[in-house]
């Protein structure tokens, strides 16, 4: 990095924005407002030509953010010493990914060996949206993106019970002199609040699960009268499934598989035509029947129940999640850019459990324990 600045804390920094190539990814990891806030203190932005159209920013709106177009995206990764996109690179993306290059993504490592393993062999440094954690515990890269999933949660599962799509043929707040769907929450974090409000105003009977009887107080307090909430045990969700239809997977730990608290065995206790949306399942799945599916297509049929189980879902509504996420995760992309990686974690704490991956060492410990893989503390690389 070159210093033109006449403070020497402070450097520049070649940004690159690939367009998104997984299936169906419309959004884009920065807007032109954010492109503009980097350029103007010095950086360069590299932008993918098209990469901004899936979520309506076009390649003008960037180049007169002081933005650069490059045509295609092995000219941006060649270019870019920090990568920012939204999604993990899939396989025709490994290749194109240079030694102590830094890339800023969602990544869910634990739910993917064969990324793992790719970004190992790289020697990247991997920086995860979804680990950057708070000292409160809470995630401030991944609230956005969970807000937009749980309520698209409600949406798309409600679209699912309709009977032409397999689903029960019930309406989700049901109507005068019929009684609404019964709606069944696995988790009482960002997903499970947000399906819970979005459920509750369509009229829905919402019941909602967690373990933590400090949260399930505090949704108690703030949900209105048609949501309640149960503790979480296989006891209770085994009695609950029976009667419900439509349930929502909302369980997160971060950086490690998320557990199946419906297993197997349980479909068989569920109605026909039961959708079930597992939110989680780009984080392992908390529902054991569920495996990754696309928006080209979205479900399966498992003993007639419809699994949704589309690993990025706010992907469908590109605008609203792309200006969600970058009001999130521009500060920090600021901070990395100013500092470079390290420096930038040494001064903030949050940004060092997003270090998953340095230089080929897994220094996030969930990872490296879900493919019992050699671990390596971050501390290693943050000592002067």
């Amino acid at each position: 990095m070159r210093n033109r600045f006449k403070n020497p804390n402070i450097s520049i920094m070649i940004i690159g924005v690939p367009k998104e190539i997984k299936n169906n990814e419309n959004r884009v990891a920065l807007t032109p407002a954010g492109a503009t806030e980097l350029v103007k203190r010095g950086h360069q932005v590299f932008i993918q030509h098209t990469a901004g159209e899936g979520s309506g920013f076009t390649d003008d709106a960037y180049t007169a953010a002081g933005a650069a177009i490059l045509p295609t995206i092995e000219d941006v990764y060649a270019i870019a010493e920090m990568i920012i996109k939204v999604k993990e690179p899939i396989e025709p993306e490994y290749k194109l990914i240079k030694e102590g290059q830094l890339l800023f993504t969602y990544f869910h490592f634990a739910s993917y060996e064969p990324l793992t393993k790719a970004m190992v062999e790289s020697k990247s440094v991997c920086l995860a949206y979804e680990t950057v954690e708070k000292a409160d515990r809470s995630l401030p890269l991944l609230v956005p993106m969970s807000e937009v999933a749980g309520r698209m949660a409600v949406q798309k599962g409600a679209n699912y019970l309709e009977k032409p799509l397999k689903g029960r043929g019930i309406l989700l707040g049901g109507v005068p002199g019929v009684l609404p769907a019964k709606v069944l929450i696995l988790g009482g974090g960002i997903v499970g609040t947000q399906a819970a409000w979005m459920a509750a105003g369509l009229g829905a009977d919402v019941v909602i699960m967690d373990v933590s009887l400090q949260r399930m107080r505090y949704l108690a307090d703030v949900m209105p009268a048609n949501v309640r909430t149960m503790m979480s045990n296989e006891y209770n969700v085994r009695n609950l499934i029976k009667s419900a239809d439509l349930i929502i997977g909302a369980v997160l730990i971060p950086g490690a598989k998320a557990p199946h608290l419906i297993t197997r065995d349980m479909l068989a206790d569920m109605r026909p035509g039961v959708v079930l949306v597992d939110v989680a399942v780009d984080q392992g799945g908390c529902i054991e029947t569920c495996k990754p599916t696309t928006h080209e297509n979205p479900t399966y049929i498992i003993d007639d129940v419809v699994h949704y189980c589309v690993a990025n879902m706010p992907g469908a509504v590109p605008y609203t999640s792309t200006l969600a996420l970058t009001n999130a995760t521009l500060p920090y992309a600021i901070q990395i850019a100013e500092r470079g990686w390290k420096k930038a974690a040494q001064l903030n704490p949050e940004l060092v459990p997003g270090l998953n991956i340095i230089h080929g060492d897994i220094v996030y410990k969930a990872v490296a324990e879900a493919f019992d893989m050699d671990y390596v503390p971050v501390e290693k690389y943050l000592v002067d």
